[in-house]
């Protein structure tokens, strides 16, 4: 009697734990547990799957190479932001399984959760018989129409699935029949999904039906419209006339020729709910809409046309002409409108052989890499050959277990084995499991300034600032904005093709820019580098207004030059700020549409570019005097559209210093001499195994890029300025503001005007005449010196002709007439 007892109460006490767990499963709260677990699963599969795209190609070695437990370890180095389980379930998502249609999974996962949250109400089995379809559909459309990116690209587009059912697909009933196959899952998919898609479809296999039936139609009226005309029963024929000219008007359209009309003239002409047509009036409309008369129809003159488009049950809508003087968008380039950009004509054409890869040469080095490899103990599984114009990228995959730094540290005995003149490994290489070795070809090609800026890459260019420099190791085509950079800082030793790269970059400008958009300050303390430039002064170059010479060689007119764009940036910041916005772009946007007044102090801003051939010449020199402008302008300049590109064959701390290395975060580096150069300009090394001659490392942040230089010959670039040169251009270069230092325009000073220059009254009335005072009208209506003119200028302010200096703006011109200033010339007499 116990023992039943106590099975009883053992039975109750199992029936009570079973209904503990059936109501913890029915709990309200259990679910919307459990559904955002499932919605927070979903954004981790959509994560990884994104991830995929930008580092499978990075993981997948890893993934190959190890297991599931492996790669659960901390050292995976799985670069996925979803660790290792998500790297692993997105390679068997979408490489192994159903490709880029993995996504909708994440979709569903996160419905289901949804569902659960009783946030969405959805019929899983309905969703889960959707979601087949999609993936199984869109793994076969991506393997069929991708079929080809399965050998070079690392994503497979439509998995191993849509890859293998094409095949089969393919060999059993050919491509037509596959394409027929895809056509018909997916029709068959909308009909299951949209009772809408059926008669949709019938309405479009109709069509063809329903226009031979219209024809017929219109061929019988008018046989009809015909045999009435013929028959002497008019009156008896006029209503069936009727009824048929009412049935036409459902698919006729009228046409009127007229000047405007008042909609409320018109708001009773109505049409069938169907009609739409245009009319364009040129006769009297029907008698039915007596609404509109012909005394409502202004008359226009000949020529003049109104077009408007009349929807039955609508209101009519008209295009307005513009009635004032509203003047076109501004056109900066229209003063020298025939200006032409220089032809590819213009540059060498090097007679390059076809391109061959030497296929016994790389062979032989991918043989001596890996012996010599495995005499130190290091064994590889592959070894891939990248053949660019002068180097070669020989990318390896060391086998598990083989540190990084012991291949690293073989440099010098690879480059011996393989008797290169130097070779550059990069361990690992960025965005890829693979280690670089560098390796200079025997026998280098060209790259010809001709064959890059002819690219289609260059010409279709939308850059502001596009620059070109040359080739990367895979013969792509290397250019950049210098708008994003923005300024560049360009080192390397004598020789190395410093000279060419800053040739190849102003040419860049030159090709794309017009004179009107661009202007380039030059400053050359070597007086021979940039000499060539000089014909395009009155298209391209920028200079002082007392500067006989647009090319900068004088160290003391450097230190001016470089504060006077700086008073130049202060004067475009001030007139951003007026026209209340953040960059050039946008304020020459607004000037162009006519949204600012040129009376207001307003113009249009051309983008200046400063380039200084030999910057260690200019701090030894000049010093702090040179410093403090470049690194104002470095700072602040971006935004107003000057930018600069600095040069020096002595990178050393000394000359390149802490402020300069910050504010030029773009570094072109050519070859140098030792490893403590490269990090001063690269702050790495790398610049110190190049081989010269254009080889250059490309800097901006991180990333390195090896880039073959161009070469472009100062015959070229003579040919290009004489193009430029011989065409119409400005009636002088561009003049900066002019500058003045601490102290040198607190005042005047003695001025005895008894000692007045023979120049005085006829620059008095220049500059009353034309209602501006500065000192560079002066100099280039008289053809005087700077020094000449300032001194007749401070003359004119002691005589009360005009007012002090305001930095970069006019003088105040104090006598408004001739009248007023013959008094002051009869006073001073």
């Amino acid at each position: 009697m116990v023992k039943k007892k106590e099975d009883k109460k053992q039975h109750k006490n199992e029936d009570s734990l079973i209904r503990k767990v059936i109501n913890f499963f029915k709990d309200e709260r259990t679910h919307f547990v459990a559904g955002l677990l499932f919605v927070m699963f979903g954004v981790y599969l959509f994560i990884s799957f994104m991830s995929f795209f930008y580092t499978g190609d990075a993981d997948q070695s890893k993934l190959e190479n190890l297991s599931l437990a492996e790669l659960s370890s901390v050292k995976n180095d799985i670069q996925n932001w979803t660790g290792a389980l998500g790297a692993y379930l997105s390679n068997l998502f979408i490489n192994q399984w159903v490709g880029v249609s993995s996504f909708v999974i994440c979709i569903f996962v996160c419905a289901i959760g949804l569902k659960l949250m009783k946030v969405k109400q959805i019929s899983v089995i309905k969703w889960i018989c959707y979601t087949c379809a999609i993936v199984i559909l869109g793994s076969l459309i991506c393997g069929f129409f991708f079929i080809d990116s399965y050998q070079d690209s690392f994503i497979y587009l439509g998995g191993q699935h849509g890859y293998y059912t094409t095949l089969l697909l393919k060999a059993n009933i050919g491509w037509s029949g596959t394409l027929l196959v895809i056509i018909a899952g997916v029709l068959t998919f909308l009909i299951s999904i949209s009772s809408s898609t059926v008669p949709f479809l019938r309405k479009v296999f109709s069509l063809d039906i329903k226009a031979s039936s219209k024809r017929k139609e219109e061929i019988s009226s008018s046989d009809k419209n015909y045999v009435d005309e013929m028959s002497p029963n008019d009156n008896k024929n006029k209503n069936t006339e009727d009824i048929l000219s009412n049935n036409d008007k459902e698919e006729d359209s009228y046409e009127y020729i007229a000047p405007e009309i008042d909609e409320n003239q018109i708001e009773n002409f109505n049409n069938d709910d169907t009609d739409k047509f245009e009319v364009v009036f040129n006769q009297h409309l029907n008698e039915n809409n007596s609404d509109i008369s012909q005394d409502n129809i202004p008359i226009t003159e000949k020529g003049e046309e109104h077009t408007f488009t009349v929807e039955a049950g609508t209101e009519i809508i008209e295009e307005e002409e513009y009635q004032g003087n509203e003047l076109d968008d501004y056109d900066p380039t229209l003063e020298l409108s025939r200006y032409k950009s220089p032809g590819l004509d213009l540059m060498e054409k090097y007679d390059e052989p076809d391109r061959q890869i030497d296929m016994e040469e790389q062979n032989a080095n991918q043989k001596k890499i890996a012996e010599t490899l495995k005499n130190y103990g290091i064994r590889i599984k592959m070894i891939k050959a990248t053949v660019g114009p002068t180097i070669t990228l020989y990318e390896i995959i060391p086998e598990a277990g083989v540190r990084v730094s012991k291949i690293r540290n073989l440099e010098d005995d690879i480059a011996l084995s393989l008797s290169a003149l130097g070779i550059r490994i990069i361990a690992p290489i960025p965005g890829k499991g693979t280690i670089g070795i560098e390796v200079p070809n025997k026998d280098p090609q060209i790259v010809s300034m001709l064959s890059v800026i002819s690219s289609k890459k260059f010409q279709e260019s939308k850059y502001d600032l596009p620059i070109v420099l040359g080739k990367t190791i895979t013969n792509d085509v290397f250019m950049f904005d210098l708008c994003k950079m923005p300024h560049v800082l360009v080192a390397g030793a004598t020789g190395q093709g410093k000279s060419v790269g800053l040739n190849a970059i102003i040419t860049s400008l030159l090709y794309k820019k017009h004179p009107s958009q661009l202007k380039l300050v030059l400053v050359d303390p070597k007086k021979v580098e940039f000499s060539i430039y000089s014909n395009i002064e009155k298209h391209f170059l920028a200079k002082l207004p007392d500067s006989e010479d647009a090319i900068i060689t004088d160290v003391t007119k450097v230190v001016q030059t470089l504060n006077s764009i700086t008073k130049e940036m202060d004067d475009r910041y001030d007139l951003l700020k007026k026209a209340q916005t953040r960059n050039i772009k946008e304020y020459n946007a607004k000037f162009i549409s006519r949204r600012l007044n040129p009376n207001n102090g307003h113009r249009y801003m051309p983008y200046i570019v400063v380039i200084v051939d030999e910057f260690a010449d200019l701090i030894m020199t000049a010093g702090k005097e040179v410093e403090m402008p470049i690194a104002r302008i470095a700072q602040l300049a971006r935004a107003v559209g000057i930018h600069m590109i600095i040069a020096t064959q002595r990178p050393s701390t000394n000359i390149i210093t802490g402020v300069i290395k910050a504010n030029f975060p773009a570094r072109v580096a050519f070859r140098v001499s030792s490893m403590i150069d490269s990090r001063t300009i690269l702050d790495c090394p790398g610049a110190n195994q190049l081989i010269g001659r254009g080889d250059l490392l490309f800097s901006q942040g991180s990333s390195l890029v090896r880039v073959q230089c161009a070469l472009i010959d100062t015959p070229e670039v003579e040919r290009i300025c004489d193009f430029i040169g011989s065409q119409q251009g400005y009636s002088s270069a561009y003049a900066l503001p002019e500058y003045v230092g601490e102290g040198g325009d607190s005042g005047i000073g003695e001025v005895n005007l008894k000692e007045r220059d023979s120049m005085f009254e006829e620059a008095a009335r220049l500059i009353v005449l034309n209602q501006q005072g500065s000192t560079s009208l002066i100099q280039r209506k008289f053809s005087l010196g700077y020094n000449r003119a300032g001194r007749i200028m401070d003359q004119l302010e002691a005589a009360g002709i005009v007012g002090p200096s305001e930095g970069s703006k006019p003088r105040q011109v104090l006598v408004m007439d001739e009248v007023q200033l013959e008094q002051i010339f009869n006073n001073l007499r």
